[in-house]
This record gives structure tokens, sequence and C-alpha cells, in this order.
């Protein structure tokens, strides 16, 4: 099978950089799998990497800004468009970076899930659009224990697709898994005190760099949509005081909301003893080149 580097990592860890260094030094070329990336226009509110002002040989990117934030996008329309993303990177004698801490887009890609065939109820998911996260795992429960018995609970994208799933087939349908490609996956390993620091600083340079103002040029364009009122950063501005009534103070919780997002994301990772975990590029380039090797 042909190979396939994966860099992931919660958020803010530096994962994004230690690609970038990797892509650089081994010619190769950067295939985003972060679900909120993907989205234009959504750029401060989601740290989506500045590539201006970089070297032009840090490797291409791919797949960020290819959705508006009033469309839809699932898992399956992400899986297709990284294989074939990936496949014609390989194909061009390039080495592909996946690169992300979504783990629902990774391992689709990673271990080849094959999505049943299902149609969507767009009725039903704006009924559950309306429902807390918590209302949404209640609903999955009485339709499907074992299903919520492995899913994130404060993830109302998942739950709903979940809940549309079970209500279709009776019960959320197994994943069958046909990987494609031989993967090195690589952690970027950082403690709690560095990430907590990390996301202070990294929260108070998004406000800074005018995050408020994306956040309302994004709602009068589009208004309150599904994915700007389930993403962090932006969901936060919609109870906010100070922007409903025009005086500009950040709300309170992107911090905190970031750093349990953080927490949930390495309790996903942390069941993959596959992932090697590096603190900085000099340990990732020893076990990319021995990777390469095989």
């Amino acid at each position: 099978m042909n190979k396939l580097i994966v860099i992931l990592g919660p958020t803010a860890s530096g994962k994004t950089d230690l690609a970038i260094k990797l892509a650089h030094r081994f010619n190769g070329e950067i295939v985003c799998a972060d679900s909120r990336q993907i989205y234009a226009e959504m750029t401060i509110g989601t740290a989506k990497p500045n590539w201006k002002g970089r070297p032009s040989n840090i490797g291409i990117q791919h797949l960020f800004d290819i959705v508006r934030p009033n469309q839809s996008f699932n898992v399956a329309q992400y899986q297709k468009l990284a294989i074939k993303t990936i496949k014609d990177i390989q194909k061009r004698g390039k080495i592909p970076f996946l690169v992300g801490g979504t783990a629902f887009y990774i391992y689709s890609v990673v271990e080849g899930w094959q999505f049943p065939k299902s149609k969507a109820n767009s009725a039903l998911r704006k009924k559950l659009e309306d429902k807390s996260p918590i209302q949404l795992f209640e609903i999955l429960k009485k339709l499907d224990k074992t299903r919520a018995k492995n899913i994130d609970k404060n993830n109302k994208r998942r739950l709903i697709r979940a809940i549309e799933m079970a209500k279709q087939f009776g019960q959320v349908p197994a994943i069958i898994k046909k990987p494609q490609f031989d993967c090195l996956i690589l952690g970027a390993k950082i403690n709690q005190k560095d990430l907590k620091k990390r996301i202070e600083e990294r929260t108070n340079k998004m406000l800074k760099q005018g995050l408020e103002n994306e956040v309302e040029t994004l709602v009068k364009k589009y208004g309150w949509t599904p994915i700007l009122k389930n993403t962090i950063g932006y969901a936060e501005w919609q109870e906010a005081p100070s922007f409903l009534q025009g005086r500009r103070e950040p709300p309170f919780g992107i911090k905190i909301h970031t750093l349990q997002f953080a927490k949930r994301q390495m309790t996903w990772f942390k069941k993959d003893k596959k992932i090697r975990w590096v603190k900085n590029s000099r340990q990732a380039t020893t076990l990319l080149k021995n990777f390469l090797k095989k």
C-alpha cells in the first residue's frame, strides 16, 4: 500500500507547524483533516494557518476553504475528497500529510470506513437542531444504547447524524473498515500546562485579529447557521450580551470551551496505541525517515 503520514493532536498543540516543517523537508503536501478549517470565511475563529509569507516550497495545501458556512458537509463527503486528493499526491511522487484534530475525518481515511448508503432527512435534522446535546443524547440512548456508549455526548452534529441513522436502519450500522494506505501516525505531544497557556495566548490573538468582526460579518451574511452555532469561537457570541448590545467585549467561555474540547480530543486519541507521540520535529523526522525506508 502507498504511504500516508498522519499528524494529529489536540487543538493548539502545534501539529500544523510540525506538519509544515516535515512537508518542507520531505517534499510533501498537506491535506486538511479539520472539520472547521474546511469552511471558507471562517478563518480567525478556526485558527486557520496563514500561508501568506511562508516559503512557497513548504508544500501545497489541500481541502482548506472548500465549503461555505451555510452548506452541509459530512464525514463521508470529506473522506471521498481526501482519498482522491491523497492518491493524486502519491501519483505525482510526493508524500501526503493528513493533518488535523478531527478524529472522525482522520480515521475515516486511515481505516477506510465504508459508509452505509442512507438518505438525508432534512426535516428531522431541522427538528433536532433546536435540541441541546443532553436532549439529543437521551434520544439516541433510547434508539441505540450501544452507539450511545461510544459517542461524544457534546458533539451535536455526530448525535444528530447517529439519531438519523438509527431511525432509518433501526440502529446505527457498524462501520466496515477497508484500509487503503500504509500509515505512520504521529501525535503532537504537549503537557496540560503548556496546552492551557497556548490556548489562552491563541484566543487572545484571535480577539486582537478581529474575531468579533469576523463573527459579525458571517452572521450578517449567513445568519446563525448550524456550523456557526456549533463551533467554538463563534457559538459563544450568540448569547453574549456585549455582542448583542453592540459593546465590544469578548464573550466568556471561548478559552474554557477550547480546553474542554482539547481534553475530549485526547480521550479519543489515547485509545489508539499506534500513535507515535513526538515532542519536536527532530523526533518526528527520525520516525519518518525509518518509515519511508520500509
